[in-house]
């Protein structure tokens, strides 16, 4: 894994729903970015509150932009909700290992609340190169649900409400189910208790990336790890985010 560390300059920083932001950032370090499903490192401010950097899921990205989306959790994230166009941000770009394996022909991604966003733009690739792809998005309520317009142009797209206030009433399961989707892999990113579910479901055909807290970002503090069956931890940081259903253990 190759990573970069760049000062990228905030293009717009937006609010789509209550809470959650869309921000895009240009520099030549988004050239770094080799794969879907990696992710960045910010450096919120220049004071030491907070210290350690926040990990960001990736939107989309070209040569030179980054587009991310992210939930106003604490004050880390409300700073960066303030930033303004034009401002820029020390970032470590590139990180992470991504989704790699993308070999096949009938595809679903699957995003669960704030997990949604990397699923966009690896449905845009994998699509670019003639995968078929179904997307099924899974949120608490109608008032969560974002990006469903920008998924439903590029593909056929199912969202699933915890209270059943739109679409499918339950979970991502529910929806897969109910629709009777059927597909050779699939790629998702969300909630532990989302991705357990879908290995008892589909153990065998699955990638999974793993949203944590992270310390470092590239595997010196251990802080990140996950239980495999092949050995006691993989780094998330480093290792992952993304690993094979079959191999992760979640609640073990």
């Amino acid at each position: 894994m190759k990573n970069y560390q760049d000062f990228l300059t905030i293009n717009y920083n937006k609010e789509l729903i209550p809470g959650l932001f869309e921000m895009e950032l240009e520099g030549e370090g988004a050239r770094f970015i080799t794969a879907p499903g990696q992710f960045i490192n910010i450096k919120i401010n220049d004071s030491l509150q907070p210290y350690l950097r926040r990990p960001m899921s990736i939107l989309d990205y070209d040569d030179t932009h980054i587009k991310l989306i992210y939930r106003i959790r604490g004050e880390g994230t409300k700073i960066l909700s303030e930033k303004k166009p034009g401002e820029k941000l020390d970032v470590l770009i590139g990180l992470g290992n991504g989704f790699i394996d993308t070999d096949y022909n009938e595809v679903i991604v699957v995003g669960g609340g704030s997990g949604t966003p990397p699923m966009y733009g690896l449905a845009k690739r994998l699509i670019e190169k003639g995968v078929k792809v179904t997307a099924v998005l899974g949120f608490n309520g109608s008032y969560d649900v974002f990006y469903e317009e920008e998924f439903k142009k590029l593909c056929p797209t199912y969202i699933s409400t915890m209270d059943g206030s739109y679409g499918t009433k339950g979970t991502v399961i529910d929806a897969i189910k109910e629709n009777n989707l059927t597909f050779d892999h699939y790629y998702a990113c969300g909630p532990e208790p989302m991705l357990d579910a879908l290995v008892k479901n589909f153990p065998d055909n699955g990638s999974l990336s793993f949203e944590a807290r992270m310390g470092c970002g590239f595997g010196a503090c251990m802080g990140c790890s996950c239980k495999v069956k092949t050995k006691p931890y993989k780094r998330i940081c480093v290792e992952g985010p993304v690993l094979s259903s079959d191999e992760v253990i979640i609640n073990g």
